[in-house]
Order: structure tokens, then sequence, then C-alpha cells
């Protein structure tokens, strides 16, 4: 892959919380602040963010957020 994974955030009304509402791979913020935009244009959002995937840190398990697998928390070998 070239570049990063960029999770999408989202919400609606200032009020909202925001959700995640999906993914995209970009070479750089810019550009998946624009493929973000392009992608989930489904609704009138607010307000979107986006942020790469490896800048999040686990905080009850081995594995950062975002990864596939089963459980393994901290107590598992």
């Amino acid at each position: 892959m070239n570049g990063s994974v960029y999770e999408v955030f989202a919400r609606r009304k200032r009020a909202d919380r925001f959700e995640h509402i999906g993914a995209v791979s970009a070479p750089n913020e810019q550009l998946a602040r624009v493929y973000a935009w392009q992608t989930y244009d489904e609704a009138k959002w607010f307000e979107m963010t986006v942020a790469r995937r490896d800048a999040f840190a686990a905080v009850n398990r081995r594995e950062a957020p975002f990864t596939l697998g089963g459980p393994s928390g901290f107590g598992e070998p």
C-alpha cells in the first residue's frame, strides 16, 4: 500500500458526538481529507475529521484499535 490508512469520523449536528464512519487510504493528510469528504458525502455532515490509524493507542488490549483478529486482552497468553 502506498500511504497510510486514515480513520474517518463525522457528526451531523454540532451537538452530536463524532461517530466512526469508515476509513480511507491516502499518501498524506491533505488527500485523506479530500478522499474522506468525497467517499462519505452521502450525508450532510456538520463536521468530519480524519486520523491516521497508527495514531491510536490501545488501552486494554495488546493490539491497536481497528485491527482484525480474536480477543487478546492483557491477561491472556
